[in-house]
């Protein structure tokens, strides 16, 4: 009976012990909407910031050429699009998964229909070493007020 009762016991052990599982990051750039502030900005003066999270499986996001631009943010309200620098996240050599988030900062924002207010969101995409581009963004409305 305690040989029966051990052995149970063994399969129980076992059975319960499960293999980690390897998650697999895409080689393209995945980005996620995480923020923007404030929620209200007066125009031309207050700056606007907005959070992105980012995931890259091979590393490649980014760049040390300041003439390169790989973050692109668009106003939705009339197409204008911002081009950003994200510089190097990983070194060059080897491949590995990286992931974290990126701030983006916009001096300022005007109202663009004559209004005393006005909502704006923005959208956002990446682009790494590879010429990947990400999935596009937007983030939630601000409103801008004069």
């Amino acid at each position: 009976m305690k040989k029966l009762f051990f052995i149970a016991i063994f399969f129980v052990v076992i059975s319960s012990c499960k293999k980690d599982e390897k998650i697999e990051i895409s080689n393209t750039p995945v980005i996620e909407f995480t923020s923007i502030t404030p929620a209200t900005a007066i125009e031309y003066q207050d700056k606007i910031t907005i959070t992105i999270s980012y995931k890259d499986g091979d590393g490649d996001l980014g760049e040390n050429s300041p003439d390169v631009k790989n973050l692109f943010l668009t106003d939705t309200r009339n197409s204008v699009t911002y081009q950003y620098r994200i510089s190097q996240l990983a070194p060059a050599t080897g491949t590995f998964a990286i992931q974290g988030k990126l701030t983006v900062e916009l001096k300022n924002t005007a109202i663009t229909n004559g209004a005393s207010s006005q909502a704006v969101s923005f959208t956002a995409y990446v682009k790494d070493r590879a010429g990947n581009q990400s999935n596009t963004i937007t983030t939630s409305a601000i409103t801008v007020t004069n």
